[in-house]
């Protein structure tokens, strides 16, 4: 009974609410109908849901709105390996081990400084979702070997040999 007082005294408190607010204050209806008929909460639920209003219940074929992301080519260059281990021996100085892929790029700031130089004269970054997997100079020189063609998914299947009850028709 209390809380029942205070919850008036702060009605009476707020006379810009509408019957909308108290609603709310008081705690909807639902909070009334549970004091009063001890409805369960899945029973609540149900009758809360009815009262939604309703969303578009057909829906049509889900297409893409936007294409695929393309992605930026990139063709390793000749001398990528002595450039590599160029910067390595400078972000790293004199510590360097004997064997510069062995280099490891535990200290954040250094495979920042590394991967950050590469990326500006290379014109190609490691995305993030692979800097974990960057643990040394070695790791480092695979990623940037490895080529990447300007072409998203869909283009690819749709040059590759399709079996002929499958085509992709792609609508710009």
């Amino acid at each position: 009974m209390a809380g029942v007082r205070a919850l008036r005294v702060a009605a009476r408190q707020r006379p810009g609410l509408g019957p909308a607010g108290l609603r709310a204050l008081w705690g909807g209806r639902s909070q009334r109908l549970r004091m009063c008929s001890g409805a369960s909460r899945k029973e609540e639920r149900e009758v809360e849901a009815d009262r939604a209003v309703p969303e578009k219940e057909e829906r049509s074929e889900p297409s893409l709105m936007h294409p695929l992301p393309r992605r930026r080519s990139y063709v390793p260059p000749e001398n990528l390996q002595s450039c590599l281990e160029s910067h390595v021996r400078e972000v790293f100085g004199p510590s360097v081990p004997e064997d510069w892929q062995q280099a490891p790029l535990q200290e954040k700031r250094l495979k920042h400084r590394l991967l950050a130089r590469l990326a500006t004269e290379l014109g190609h970054a490691v995305p993030n979702s692979q800097l974990h997997r960057m643990r040394c100079a070695g790791d480092v020189l695979g990623f940037y070997c490895t080529p990447v063609r300007d072409s998203t998914k869909i283009d690819e299947l749709t040059a590759a040999e399709l079996p002929p009850n499958l085509k992709i028709i792609w609508q710009q």
